[in-house]
């Protein structure tokens, strides 16, 4: 029996240790004297790497707003095309140290946590998010479309940041230029 248990508690431990250690690409830097304050209110995706979350959906959008217990709001919302419906995702976040380096928890889950790490903004035009590895990458924009250059710009920024950028999705969002 003695011998069951210290390799039942190993793996436990690694679970309990691995829920709460959130990773970031290696050559992804989290923005330093980031203002939170900034950066909230509504923002539309413009390019992003694909996930079963978001497969076939356009006109995607994410609202971030402060939450009772300090944390962030984040209102995710987008259309799913076969469907031919709105879809909405509530999460939370929370800063994984001090609140003036853009690197967040996230979870839409319950207490499954993923990485959220704000990469590069300017908080009136643009944002670059990228997840815990690099199949995880967004850019968004406080409008439902961004300058070429900027996009542009933004698009190299991510391929020397070793995120696959031939695969980019850039999604529709003209049923969010109608509002």
């Amino acid at each position: 029996m003695k011998k069951l248990l210290l390799p039942i508690a190993l793996v436990l431990t690694l679970l309990i240790t691995g829920c709460k250690t959130y990773h970031k690409p290696e050559k992804v830097t989290p923005v330093e004297n980031f203002k939170l304050t900034e950066y909230l209110g509504t923002w539309y995706e413009i390019a992003r790497l694909e996930h079963k979350f978001e497969k076939g959906m356009e006109a995607i959008s994410a609202t971030y707003s402060i939450r009772e217990d300090g944390g962030v709001k984040v209102l995710n919302k987008g259309y799913k095309t076969a469907e031919k419906e709105w879809s909405t995702a509530e999460g939370k976040a929370y800063f994984v140290g001090d609140s003036d380096k853009a690197f967040l928890k996230v979870s839409f889950f319950g207490p499954f946590y993923g990485s959220y790490i704000v990469m590069d903004t300017d908080y009136k035009t643009y944002t670059m998010i990228s997840g815990p590895d690099l199949s995880y990458f967004w850019i968004l924009s406080r409008t439902p479309t961004l300058e070429k250059q900027t996009l542009d710009r933004l698009v190299t920024k991510a391929k020397n940041a070793g995120f696959d950028t031939s695969v980019f999705i850039y999604p529709d969002q003209s049923m969010n230029n109608a509002k």
